[in-house]
């Protein structure tokens, strides 16, 4: 092989191995989602999908979408983001009284 194919070769070489390793990082991200870790309930509630980690929707996490992955990614998105009932009542009395 001469040195232009063997420049290619390690080019190609470390292309593929750049691209393995962010499929690595891919497949780590998806094992970290609370839904992956939690594993949330999952049933048809009327046209949606629910997902609901709890007894139910006031004490518990849930997301919605119009098919499982969404809402699994919306129960993904609440178990992040969104506050207790309590803390959130708290909020919007402080945002309340900001006025």
């Amino acid at each position: 092989m001469n040195e232009d194919w063997s420049r290619v070769a390690a080019s190609s070489i470390e292309h593929h191995a750049m691209m393995a390793a962010e499929a690595w990082k891919c497949a780590a991200y998806e094992q970290e989602r609370p839904s992956v870790l939690f594993r949330p309930t999952l049933s048809a509630d009327g046209d949606m999908w629910c997902a609901l980690l709890g007894d139910d929707l006031q004490s518990g996490v849930a997301g919605f979408g119009e098919t499982p992955a969404k809402a699994m990614f919306a129960f993904d998105l609440a178990f992040r983001n969104d506050k207790t009932p309590v803390a959130a009542r708290a909020a919007l009395g402080a945002n309340h009284d900001a006025r």
